[in-house]
């Protein structure tokens, strides 16, 4: 998947008003995750992404012990959205995530779930009513 697919994706699931804060989300999920998973897994993961995205997974050589809370409190610390809460956060990360899963081929992601806690498989999957609702429906 190429740069600008990949973000009007995220732009587009997550329902994000301007390409900058489908940006913006990639990044700062891109990074936090680089911090919670071994550098060989984001160097894999890293390689298969446009290289505007995979440098986002390179600047981290110590892995961190975190729970979902934290990964999704540091990814709102790096976007520059602003203002949300949890949910909303959260479920841009899902986005994020669900988007690379389609965008990466082979065990890479698989492997990159394995080294994670089962607390995160809340990241990897979306329900369906969530993918089609979005975020504030109800």
């Amino acid at each position: 998947m190429q740069y600008d697919e990949l973000i009007g994706e995220v732009q587009h699931r997550a329902q994000l008003d301007s390409r900058e804060a489908a940006l913006s989300t990639t990044r700062a999920t891109l990074e936090t995750l680089s911090e919670r998973i071994q550098p060989g897994e984001a160097e894999n993961l890293a390689g298969q992404l446009p290289e505007e995205l995979g440098r986002h997974l390179e600047n981290v050589d110590d892995v961190e012990r975190f729970d979902l809370e934290t990964f999704v409190e540091r990814v709102a610390e790096r976007e520059s959205l602003g203002g949300d809460d949890y949910e909303d956060v959260a479920y841009r990360s899902r986005v994020v995530m669900e988007v690379l899963d389609e965008a990466v081929t082979g065990s890479v992601m698989t492997e990159l779930k394995s080294q994670l806690p089962d607390e995160y498989d809340d990241l990897f999957a979306l329900q369906e009513t969530e993918a089609t609702a979005g975020p504030d429906s109800e």
